[in-house]
């Protein structure tokens, strides 16, 4: 008999089943699909040789996660951390954000100094910061001068107030190509804390690479928990609570909507209530590229930056945004790039290159993105279409259908509103417990949604260790061994 099940292999389930491991535990992951990761994982999406990541490629939060540097995961995978974090080409030029907070403030001219005003405080206090937005906000954060910060910062930039520390164009638009990352209507309070933290771990720690694609961070974690004693099954998908009901703990890295239908028969009706009220936002259609060589941007930095935000000024991207969330697709939408063969090569044959992109579309579109993304990087970069040596898209409808995390298309199991943010499914200190004894749910649908930092099910499984044993968190760095426990 099982001590714990997990319930998917992404990186939240793979975090619960390492740390449940690590403690001694008797760990099985089941996984629905034929393949581990979950949005992590890295596939040959269009012709052999080219290796393209499901979900992100970069991972601003996977050298800043405290379970990742529980787990000292730079030891384990290699990360290229890039000079650009990322750009924003405009039509007549765009803006860059370095690693190097003070190169930033020096090319972005008048408005540099309101860029250093905006972002230094909190890079400065980059740890503060992530202990205040990496866990349960139902807490005294640790450093509360910084919180307050972080605060006032989503104050300014998640209302009407948002330009009125910028005189230019270049540096809110910058701004609000990282802000979009939180898909929904801008500016909102929600998507402005999104992208003043992805800014400001942008110019702390930079936005890491893993070499050789997202697989490389979930092959990490499998190596440790076969070490420590644990198992994965593929092409396991538990349809009742009931099948897994022996194991001690059940660990679920599900969306809240599937927790509640797999727990039908066993989840308390109020519960299972609030798990089904949980709204899932926007989503994004996805197209990957198999490409004959580097984009030809005509801003030259795009040509170093992994990550290329585009959809022109910030007035631009508002308008686009709320045309998605009135249920239409943008005729210039935005549009994030990812082309990690800038700094990582080892994912293309000598001299290619793999690209992928996303636009953001209503909730379940069954919207095609390839001629809309290829005409917007033609826009930034003539002779792209060139370049298509292959691809493969997905729509928002069709990327539920591989990974049911992905409701609708929503990237984060859970629209990233400010009222979600607190009740992430429930208003609790202790969101991932459910009712039934034993029961915790690790995914994006709780706190603190979306990324690749594992915390989710890192949290859930530290719970878990609590209520059901009385066990500390092990120790989960390189060398360690987990106690046996009979």
């Amino acid at each position: 008999m099982d001590d714990a099940v997990v319930i998917g292999s992404g990186p939240n389930g793979m975090a619960a089943a390492v740390t449940l491991a690590r403690a001694g535990l008797r760990v099985r992951v089941l996984e629905r699909s034929a393949t581990i990761g979950g949005a992590a994982r890295t596939l040959p999406l269009t012709i052999d040789g080219f290796r393209h990541d499901v979900g992100a490629a970069v991972h601003p939060l996977a050298l800043a996660s405290p379970f990742f540097r529980a787990f000292e995961l730079d030891r384990r995978v290699r990360f290229v951390v890039p000079d650009i974090s990322y750009t924003q080409p405009l039509p007549d030029g765009g803006g860059t954000a370095y690693r190097d907070l003070d190169r930033t403030v020096a090319e972005l001219g008048r408005d540099g100094p309101a860029w250093a005003r905006l972002l230094r405080p909190l890079v400065d206090d980059i740890d503060g910061l992530t202990d205040f937005t990496a866990n349960q906000m139902l807490r005294m954060p640790h450093a509360p001068i910084t919180a307050v910060r972080f605060g006032l910062r989503a104050l300014e930039q998640g209302t009407p107030l948002w330009n009125v520390r910028f005189a230019g164009e270049v540096a809110p638009a910058l701004l609000t190509g990282v802000t979009s990352h939180g898909i929904g209507r801008i500016p909102t309070l929600a998507s402005a804390a999104v992208g003043l933290v992805l800014a400001a771990h942008a110019h702390a720690r930079g936005w890491p690479v893993p070499v050789g694609g997202s697989q490389s961070i979930i092959d990490a974690m499998v190596e440790d928990l076969t070490a420590h004693g644990g198992a994965i099954e593929t092409g396991q998908e538990v349809t009742d609570l009931r099948d897994v009901a022996d194991a001690r703990i059940v660990v679920a890295d599900t969306s809240a909507r599937a927790l509640a239908r797999i727990g039908h028969a066993v989840l308390p009706s109020a519960y299972r209530r609030r798990l089904e009220r949980l709204r899932y936002g926007d989503g994004v259609a996805k197209v990957d590229f198999a490409l004959a060589g580097p984009v030809p941007w005509t801003f030259e930095p795009a040509r170093r930056s992994p990550t290329v935000h585009l959809g022109g000024t910030r007035a631009q991207m508002r308008r686009a945004e709320a045309m998605v969330a009135a249920g239409s697709v943008a005729g210039e939408p935005y549009v994030l790039v990812s082309q990690p063969t800038i700094v990582d090569p080892t994912r293309a044959p000598e001299g290619r290159h793999v690209l992928w992109a996303y636009i953001h579309v209503p909730h379940g579109s069954p919207h095609d993105p390839t001629e809309d993304v290829i005409r917007m990087i033609e826009q930034a970069a003539p002779g792209f279409r060139d370049l298509v040596i292959a691809s493969s898209s997905h729509t928002a409808r069709e990327l539920e259908a591989i990974n049911p995390n992905l409701v609708g298309g929503d990237l984060s199991a859970g629209a990233i509103t400010l009222p979600q943010l607190v009740a992430r499914p429930q208003i609790s200190p202790s969101p991932w417990r459910t009712p039934v004894t034993g029961l915790y749910l690790g995914s994006s649908s709780t706190p603190p949604a979306s990324g690749v930092h594992g915390l989710s099910g890192f949290y859930a499984a530290r719970l878990a260790l609590r209520d059901t044993l009385g066990l500390p968190v092990p120790d989960l760095g390189v060398g360690q061994t987990a106690a046996r426990r009979a």
